[in-house]
């Protein structure tokens, strides 16, 4: 039976998910509500698979992927996002997630994904492919392919409202460092402040209202 971690902040929403994998037989061992947390409990659990949400308080999905590779190399995440655009998918799977999921995708596609990446196989949703590959042809289209990994983080999390304090201490870096990422997201999107990278954020379906 394949054993899974499911990493998501909304309880109901994991509670979903580990009836669709039992009746599918995969066994959830282990829950978390942020990607911190996941991390912690990654190496006493060593699920087949991490099933990871990527909009939640604190570091966030992208972040957490980052630092389960960083603690083990072999570690197996599916990714699951409702945002429509690309830049998360794309971003995530660079991170190094071996398969993404739309959450608007059919509840029976969540298993298939879960066995394909417990093989160590890619999975992504037919719809996201299509929308990964349609943006690779014509050039992206979201600013937030201008942005590097780091200040793509920086800039979906003062996005969507924390500070440059709380940024740095999710991100493990100093505030400094997070200000000089901000400087150059601002120089790179034509923003000024912190409400006009919200509107950008938003008007490119990277965080929602």
């Amino acid at each position: 039976m394949i054993r899974v971690m499911l990493v998501d902040d909304h309880a109901l929403v994991r509670m979903g998910f580990r009836m669709l994998l039992a009746d599918a037989q995969v066994e959830v061992v282990a829950e978390a509500g942020d990607g911190e947390q996941a991390c912690q409990d990654y190496a006493r659990v060593r699920p087949d698979v991490v099933v990871m949400d990527l909009s939640m308080p604190g570091m966030g999905g992208i972040e957490a992927v980052r630092r389960l590779l960083a603690q083990d190399a072999k570690v197996r995440v599916l990714a699951l996002s409702a945002h429509e655009d690309t830049a998360h998918s794309s971003r995530v799977l660079r991170a190094g997630a071996l398969g993404y999921l739309a959450k608007r995708s059919a509840p029976e596609a969540l298993a298939t994904a879960v066995r394909t990446v417990a093989r160590g196989e890619r999975y992504v949703d037919p719809q996201t492919a299509q929308a990964l590959a349609m943006a690779q042809l014509e050039g992206g289209g979201s600013p937030a392919d201008v942005l590097s990994e780091r200040e793509f983080s920086v800039f979906v999390q003062l996005a969507r409202g924390a500070s440059v304090a709380q940024v740095a201490e999710n991100l493990k870096v100093s505030p400094s460092t997070v200000g000089t990422h901000l400087y150059h997201v601002k120089q790179k999107l034509g923003a000024s402040n912190q409400s006009e990278l919200t509107l950008v954020a938003l008007r490119w379906g990277l965080i929602q209202a």
